[in-house]
């Protein structure tokens, strides 16, 4: 019998944010889900920013390859339909996508006609429900980080038409914006006056459960994906006062150090970016340092944020056992990249890719995936699109260049590295730049095609990666090794595309 796939997904999210990876973070329905299954201990992102990350999860390809290099490039329509979703419908599963997608941009300057997109929104009527990007049923949130302005709400789709129905929406935005509290100055932390019933993540909760309490005659893969805990860090009432600040974890090395760091470390917060957007990109996209109490007050509120999470995949897999279908449903949760969070003095994202930032979470619970089980080989979320073929027994629509989690968690077959990559214009950060990482288990090494500059670690004896081992002579072969990863990729890479938004 064919299983049932059910992905989770987080935004933002680094890979050790769980009580069971050892982090004082209350997250009891996840860290069931990895006693019951498998955990990939050294699972990466393709890309560390949304956009290609996400369409490459898809996809099963290289942002290169698919041609999302950067956020504020839309997935090609057709291209996306030859992912995991198109796939495995052509093979008789019933698919479903619930909550934020962000395979288009959502916030541009001008329409651009996708569903996804904010001033286009509108052409699609109220029982649109897809298809899209190869999933048949689509119920989506487009507006997952605060970016309403409580005088004019802005376009949607079903979770932004769900929030103004009752005419009280716009009282409802003013409630996401009000800070209900002190946070020390935090930047982009506050306490949340949004009732939680209606925050995004609940309204996924419940539009997930009530999918999955239909009477399902064929197999089905559903994706539930939730905009948090990307910042703004706003956890609703009572969620974001779930964990001091005074007992959360900080960084062991929370200072911004660019001595010994490639060129773009440092330039890369202060290069003004270019073109339309620049002012909201330098304002949203990059956050000054922090003191530890303004850190604790970030981590408290992040924590909230996933517990928040955590508490709405509990509903879902309960609806899930009630329903009958859980011996039978292989349960994926992921993040599409990490966060800083502190290390390196460093908050958010960009091209500084430390392994909070690069590392996700991959657990798996499911027939035939052992129980309490880790994986230590370096993978990728890459290798859902082939996970799913392999499961379903199909044939992928396209190359991937992934490859299937399976023989891994049967404890047959083996990884070398795991690969990711991304091409920065100018107008993001005002840097451009060609990066390309490979991780093993034991190193790490990124470099710049364009000016020949890197970095690399040595993450056995050097787990925070504070001493760049790039060109150090004693090093030299392992570099070479990883260098060739880098140059065996496929060539298969389309042509650098312009951004369509400000995403």
């Amino acid at each position: 019998m064919r299983p049932n796939i059910l992905l989770i997904s987080a935004d933002q999210q680094r890979a050790d944010c769980f009580g069971f990876k050892g982090r004082n973070v209350k997250t009891p329905h996840l860290d069931a889900l990895a006693a019951a299954g498998t955990h990939f201990d050294a699972c990466i992102t393709p890309c560390v920013v949304c956009q290609p990350a996400r369409a490459s999860m898809l996809t099963g390809q290289l942002p290169r390859t698919h041609g999302v290099h950067d956020n504020g490039i839309d997935l090609d329509p057709k291209v996306g339909a030859r992912g995991f979703a198109g796939m495995l419908a052509q093979n008789g599963y019933d698919t479903a996508y619930f909550g934020k997608a962000h395979f288009s941009t959502y916030h541009t300057f001008e329409a651009t006609g996708t569903p996804e997109c904010l001033k286009s929104s509108a052409r699609y009527p109220d029982d649109w429900y897809g298809p899209y990007m190869g999933f048949d049923h689509v119920e989506l949130v487009l507006v997952g980080h605060n970016w309403w302005a409580p005088e004019t709400p802005p376009g949607g789709q079903h979770y932004e038409r769900w929030f103004h129905a009752d005419g009280q929406g716009a009282d409802k935005v003013r409630m996401m914006w009000e800070n209900a509290g002190d946070t020390r100055g935090a930047a982009q932390t506050w306490h949340s006056r949004l009732p939680e019933q209606w925050h995004n993540s609940t309204w996924i909760g419940d539009r997930t459960c009530a999918w999955l309490q239909q009477n399902h005659t064929e197999p089905f893969c559903a994706w539930v994906s939730f905009p948090d805990p990307h910042h703004p860090f706003d956890a609703p009432e009572p969620w974001s006062r779930l964990h001091d600040p005074a007992e959360v974890d900080l960084p062991e090395h929370r200072t911004r150090d660019f001595t010994d760091r490639p060129w773009w470390h440092e330039q890369v917060l202060t290069a003004e970016p270019e073109g339309a957007g620049a002012d909201i990109r330098k304002s949203y996209s990059r956050i000054p340092p922090q003191t530890d109490n303004q850190l604790r007050e970030i981590i408290a509120n992040t924590y909230g944020q996933i517990a928040l999470i955590d508490h709405n995949v509990g509903r879902i897999l309960d609806a899930l056992e009630t329903a009958g279908l859980a011996e039978n449903t292989i349960v994926i949760y992921v993040s599409d990249h990490g966060d800083w969070l502190g290390d390196h003095g460093l908050i958010l994202k960009g091209p500084m890719h430390f392994d909070g930032l690069l590392k996700v979470p991959m657990i798996v619970r499911g027939p035939g995936v052992p129980a309490g089980a880790r994986v230590d080989d370096p993978v990728s979320t890459l290798d859902l699109m082939p996970t799913f073929a392999d499961l379903a027994g199909a044939e992928p629509l396209h190359p991937a260049h992934g490859a299937s989690l399976r023989p891994l968690w049967e404890g047959r077959g083996h990884r070398d590295f795991a690969y990711n990559e991304w091409e920065l214009l100018p107008t993001r950060t005002g840097v451009a730049l060609s990066l390309r990482t490979v991780r093993t288990r034991t190193h790490k090494l990124t470099v710049d095609l364009q000016s020949g500059a890197g970095e690399m670690y040595d993450l056995v004896a050097d787990p925070h990666e504070r001493f760049n081992l790039w060109d150090d002579p004693a090093h030299g072969d392992i570099q070479a090794e990883l260098m060739a990863m880098v140059h065996s990729r496929p060539d298969d890479a389309g042509p650098i595309r312009a951004q369509v938004g400000i995403a």
